[in-house]
């Protein structure tokens, strides 16, 4: 599932719900253990107002990649859709598993694996009797050497990690030997311009190459939601040091048919800037 939060700042970030109080926002430092502990707590809090927000457009058994709705359907990055058959599928940052749902539906094996244990409700309660459901980490995948023949991520994971890598060899591990690893992020680009939908959201506003995370704390300072940005070329490094070899590189156009904005995402800027980046991996 697509997993963008909507950020009440003036910097690229993932769209989502606002919080009863709105927290500090900040760019600082933010090691793994934080990150991952900010991120639970924030989908744990916001995993309703996002089903109810972006449910529709991403419907209860899509393949959807991005805001600028690229489907699986038509973009088959996972490969054929006749070869999908009786594979075994690790969907990474799953939600509510509505990716994994049409996996199934095309005849594979879907996991469903996210870090929130509300959004996984949520896939409870859309229905998931052809899908297994797991939650964890996925800088600590549970699942033994060579399980699946493909994996899979929209948007989950690889934005909200302060190690990458980590989570690359983890899917490495648990990919049988070819196996394909496609995952999309917002484009890294994006970091540099107002996360705004309107002609605000057109002019370079910070540095593309500034990394330190975006972080939002509360009065105490405790991150509350934590996002990282890696360059285009940061990715492909991570990539190949994940031990994957780069296969293609996705760059979504925006529709004539999606009239929608999604946050940060809009037809204005679709049709100026990419907003996302899918990265089509194979296990080396």
């Amino acid at each position: 599932m697509i997993q963008e939060r909507e950020p009440s700042r003036s910097e690229p970030s993932e769209p989502g719900a606002t919080e009863a109080t709105e927290p500090e926002a900040t760019r600082r430092a933010a090691g793994g253990s934080e990150s991952s502990r900010a991120n639970r707590g924030w989908w744990d809090r916001n995993a309703d107002d996002y089903q109810v927000e972006h449910g529709t457009f991403l419907g209860d058994d899509r393949f959807v990649w991005c805001p600028e709705g690229l489907d699986e359907i038509e973009a088959e990055l996972l490969g054929p859709m006749e070869e999908l058959k009786g594979k075994d599928v690790l969907e990474i940052g799953a939600g509510a598993a509505q990716c994994s749902r049409w996996l199934a539906a095309q005849g594979a094996r879907p996991v469903a694996l996210d870090l929130s244990h509300r959004q996984l409700q949520h896939a409870l309660r859309i229905g998931a009797d052809s899908v297994r459901l797991v939650e964890a980490d996925a800088t600590a995948l549970p699942f033994a050497d060579g399980s699946f023949d493909l994996a899979c991520s929209a948007y989950g994971a690889l934005p909200f990690v302060a190690e990458p890598v980590r989570v690359l060899r983890e899917v490495r591990r648990v990919l049988r030997p070819g196996g394909r690893f496609v995952f999309s992020v917002t484009h890294p680009v994006r970091w540099a311009f107002p996360d705004e939908p309107g002609p605000d959201g057109l002019t370079v506003a910070s540095s593309y190459f500034d990394r330190t995370p975006y972080v939002e704390q509360d009065e105490d300072g405790n991150a509350v939601y934590v996002e990282h940005h890696r360059t285009v070329g940061d990715r492909v490094r991570d990539v190949v040091a994940g031990g994957f070899r780069l296969v293609d590189v996705v760059e979504p156009q925006w529709p004539a048919w999606n009239t929608q904005e999604w946050g940060g995402w809009s037809p204005l800027r679709g049709n100026l800037i990419p907003g996302t980046a899918i990265f089509v991996c194979e296990r080396s």
